[in-house]
């Protein structure tokens, strides 16, 4: 049997930008510095939250 992996992003919480970059700046600090294959999509999951969490700019016209 043959499963698919999503390709949507959903957020798991309500989080603010900030602690998501607190979880974000974590990470680094224990991979010190260099991410394993599994850091690797952690962080790259984290950031698609930290960006759908951070405040979105005004365009002034």
């Amino acid at each position: 049997m043959l499963h698919t992996m999503s390709t949507t992003v959903e957020t798991v919480s309500e989080r603010s930008a900030d602690e998501v970059n607190e979880e974000i700046r974590a990470l680094w600090l224990r991979s010190g510095g260099t991410l394993s294959v599994e850091q690797r999509e952690e962080y790259q999951r984290l950031v698609l939250e930290w960006a759908a969490a951070a405040p979105q700019p005004l365009n002034a016209v």
